[in-house]
C-alpha cells in the first residue's frame, strides 16, 4: 500500500516548491548585481526626466514583499515608487554619456525634416519621441521645431512641445556636466542660432 500520495493533475509537489523558490533566489541576485542604480545617484524616467534615487529597499505592498526603488522629481514636485523588477521595463536608465551628448547635438546641429503631413499626427510622434526619454530622438524634435519657435507661423502646440524637449535635454546634459540649467540651455540656444 503506498501511503506517499502524488499531487493532483497539475498541482505542485515539495520538489517543484523548492525549485522555484531557488530560482526566485537566483533572480533576486542576479537582479541586484546587474541593477545599474544606487541611492543618490541621478537617472531619467523616460515618461517624467531626469530624478534622483532616494532609495531602494523591501516593501510590503498589499501584503506581498516587493523591492521598490523610490525616485524623486524636484522640478515637478513628484515621487515615484517603482518596483525594482519593473524598473528597465518602466523606461529607467543612467544619465546619457558624453559621446551621446555630442550625437544630440549633431542631430541639432543638422537640417530639420520637413514633415508635410497633419499636425495632430506629427504632434503625435514628436510627443511619443519627447516621452521616450532617448536624448537622440528629443534632439530630432528640437531640430524639426526649432525654426517655428522664434517665428511668427509657430503654433502654440508647436512652441509647447519644443519647450518641453528643450526642458528634458537641458535637465540631463546640466546634470552630466555638472552645470546649472540656465547655462546650459544658453549654450543650446548658441548652438541652435549657429545651425
Amino acid at each position: 500500500m503506498n501511503i506517499f500520495r502524488s499531487s493532483p493533475k497539475g498541482g505542485v509537489t515539495d520538489e517543484m516548491a523548492r525549485a522555484a523558490i531557488a530560482k526566485t533566489a537566483t533572480q533576486e541576485v542576479t537582479n541586484k548585481d546587474t541593477f545599474p542604480f544606487q541611492e543618490g545617484d541621478a537617472i531619467v524616467y523616460a515618461a517624467h526626466g531626469v530624478g534622483r534615487v532616494d532609495r531602494i529597499g523591501v516593501e510590503d505592498i498589499a501584503g506581498t514583499k516587493l523591492e521598490m526603488i523610490q525616485i524623486s522629481f524636484p522640478d515637478n514636485q513628484m515621487t515615484l515608487r517603482i518596483p525594482l523588477s519593473k524598473a528597465k521595463k518602466a523606461g529607467l536608465r543612467k544619465i546619457a554619456s558624453r559621446e551621446i551628448v555630442s550625437k544630440a547635438m549633431s542631430t541639432i546641429k543638422g537640417k530639420p525634416q520637413n514633415n508635410k503631413g497633419m499636425w495632430a499626427r506629427r504632434a503625435v510622434v514628436y510627443q511619443e519621441k519627447i516621452n521616450s526619454g532617448d536624448l537622440i530622438q528629443i534632439a530630432e524634435v528640437l531640430r524639426d521645431l526649432r525654426r517655428n519657435v522664434d517665428s511668427l507661423d509657430g503654433s502654440f502646440s508647436e512652441r509647447k512641445l519644443f519647450e518641453a524637449a528643450q526642458e528634458r535635454f537641458v535637465a540631463e546634459v546640466a546634470v552630466l556636466e555638472s552645470k546649472d540649467t540656465t547655462t546650459v540651455l544658453n549654450e543650446l540656444t548658441e548652438v541652435m542660432k549657429s545651425a
